[in-house]
């Protein structure tokens, strides 16, 4: 049983999702930081309020609410996904894109019914190859396979 734990504590995805969260938590610190000293108090002064607006509250019948604390932490959050999708999400999907082979395109796979016999031919084929008669092929087909229109 132990064998059986220390397999997948050893094994590299639940490394690599260690040190993701560790990194994770160490970038949500320093963008809660960012926000706090620089974006809040930019925000507070635009809006009237004197500096700081993430102690701002309201009390209805003695019970506080401070929606402060909470703007400040979806200002956070906004920065943290904002700083991911354009510093990690957007140029990872470019490198994948580079690195992707565009997939060739099998001729014969897309088949369709032969007007005069009923059988099944390619889209590409400008004749049954059961009933011989001459038939006009899938422009689609034809465009996708990358072949000179025929006429």
């Amino acid at each position: 049983m132990l064998n059986g734990f220390k397999d997948f504590i050893l094994r590299g995805n639940v490394i690599s999702m260690a040190i993701g969260l560790a990194v994770g938590a160490a970038f949500t610190a320093v963008v809660t930081g960012f926000s706090t000293a620089f974006i809040t108090p930019l925000i507070g002064l635009a809006t009237g309020s004197v500096g700081d607006f993430s102690t701002a509250e309201f009390a209805v019948r003695g019970a506080i609410f401070p929606y402060g604390k909470f703007l400040a932490a979806a200002i956070a959050f906004m920065i943290t996904a904002a700083v991911l999708y354009f510093c990690v999400v957007v140029p990872m999907a470019k490198v994948q894109n580079r690195f992707t082979k565009e997939e060739e395109v099998d001729i014969k796979a897309a088949l369709r019914d032969c007007p005069r016999c009923f059988s099944a031919i390619p889209a590409v084929a400008s004749r049954c190859a059961h009933c011989t008669s001459e038939v006009e092929p899938d422009p689609e087909a034809v465009s996708l396979a990358k072949l000179p229109v025929q006429r």
